[in-house]
C-alpha cells in the first residue's frame, strides 16, 4: 500500500485505474499510458481525506510497472505533490521529493510460505506536507 498526496480533489471515493503502460515514445526515461510495448497496468485507489484543492490517497497496485501510480494518478489528472518528472511545471509547495510513500508491503516469504507484512509508518516530510494541506483546506 502506498500513500499519496495529489494535486486536485478526487472525485470517486475510491476506484481502478486499468491502463497500459509502457516507453514515453520521445523521453525513454518516463513511461506514458499506452505508450511503447505497453503491458498491462492496474492501480486500486482510495481516498484517505480530501483537503480542498488537494487529496491524501491510499494505493495498491495489482501489477508493478515502472512509475505506475505516479503515470495513472497524473493521466488521472491529479498528479503527486512534488514529482518533477510527472507532476505539475510550477509547484505551491517546494518539496524536496514527491508526496509518494510505499507505507505497508506484503509478500509470502519463499520458505515457510508465512504471509510477512511490514508497516513503516508516515515519514516526517509526508507529515509535514499533509499539515500544510490540513491548514490551508480549512
Amino acid at each position: 500500500k502506498y500513500i499519496a498526496l495529489v494535486y486536485g480533489n478526487i472525485k470517486n471515493d475510491n476506484g481502478i485505474i486499468d491502463k497500459p503502460i509502457g516507453r514515453h515514445p520521445i523521453n525513454r526515461k518516463k513511461r506514458c499510458i499506452n505508450g511503447i510495448n505497453p503491458k498491462n497496468a492496474v492501480t486500486y485507489y482510495k481516498v484517505i481525506k480530501r483537503l480542498g484543492k488537494y487529496t491524501y490517497v491510499e494505493c495498491s497496485l495489482e501489477t508493478g510497472r515502472t512509475h505506475q501510480i505516479r503515470v495513472h494518478l497524473s493521466d488521472m489528472g491529479n498528479p503527486i505533490i512534488g514529482d518533477k518528472v510527472y507532476g505539475v511545471k510550477k509547484e505551491k509547495f517546494k518539496s524536496s521529493s514527491q508526496m509518494l510513500h510505499a507505507k505497508v508491503i506484503c509478500f509470502t516469504h519463499p520458505k515457510t510460505l508465512e504471509t510477512m507484512q511490514f508497516d513503516s509508518g508516515v515519514p516526517i516530510r509526508f507529515e509535514e506536507m499533509l499539515s500544510k494541506l490540513i491548514l490551508i483546506s480549512n
